[in-house]
């Protein structure tokens, strides 16, 4: 097992679900967390207690992932012993909507492809490099079922996962030869804000996605993650799917 004691894990989309999970996660391990998001005092707030649980240095940045010159500045910004990056968990994404693409809302659509794509290239644009250098790091995506399967109302969500599918298979390629290692993480449901934000803040809706079955947690996935990035250094996790028990596809959930 890789041992992740003082290494610097950077993790987007940080301030809730999957992602704050995974920095607690990590933080558990001794790792020094670098978290982004755009909602600071949540950062700030998720920051004070992993230094006060875990003792484990941490460091915030506001940023939306979809300016790609805000993402930039961030990183190049980002004193010298915060930026040699070990681990890279892109975890910002988001879901709008389940229109049918004839009846879809653009700035839905454009939500969607710039956090889920465009700011997922941003961010690896800016971290890779200085791995490559280096000589070592772990990218890990954290991607969909949905990027698996389409199921209906998912399009362009579903589109957006399948490019996270792509994008980490083609980097994988890119980096051949080198030591670094590339990981997806893929979730079928999972209890987080994901359906209160896809239904714009309708919570009785979004509450109804989750009942009458057991969905996965953010502890669950962050598990997960935590497994990808310690196993030795000559294994390779390029993909994992994790779905709920009571979960056979996307659109096939037992419910009682």
């Amino acid at each position: 097992m890789l041992s992740l004691r003082d290494n610097i894990v950077f993790i987007t989309g940080a301030s809730s679900g999957i992602g704050q999970a995974c920095a607690r996660a990590f933080a558990r391990e001794g790792a020094k967390i670098l978290m982004a998001a755009r909602r600071l005092e949540r950062l700030k707030k998720l920051s004070a207690e992993l230094t006060s649980d875990h003792g484990v240095p941490s460091r915030v940045i506001q940023l939306d992932v979809r300016d790609q010159a805000a993402v930039e500045r961030a990183f190049t910004g980002l004193p010298a012993e915060w930026t040699a990056v070990d681990v890279l968990i892109n975890n910002a994404g988001l879901s709008r909507g389940l229109d049918k693409l004839h009846e879809g809302k653009i700035g839905d659509w454009e939500e969607m492809i710039d956090t889920n794509v465009k700011g997922l290239l941003y961010v690896s644009r800016a971290v890779i490099p200085g791995m490559v250098k280096r000589g070592g790091g772990h990218v890990i995506n954290i991607g969909s079922i949905a990027g698996h399967e389409v199921y209906p109302g998912g399009n362009v969500y579903c589109a957006t996962k399948f490019a996270v599918n792509a994008l980490s298979r083609g980097l994988r390629l890119d980096l051949s030869g080198t030591p670094l290692r590339v990981s997806t993480v893929d979730p079928g449901m999972v209890s987080t804000e994901f359906s209160l934000v896809r239904f714009h803040g309708d919570g009785e809706r979004a509450a109804k996605t989750y009942q009458g079955f057991q969905p996965l947690t953010p502890d669950d996935v962050a598990d997960a993650v935590v497994f990808c990035a310690t196993r030795p250094a000559h294994v390779n996790i390029s993909e994992m799917i994790v779905m709920p028990q009571a979960q056979a596809a996307t659109s096939l959930v037992h419910r009682t």
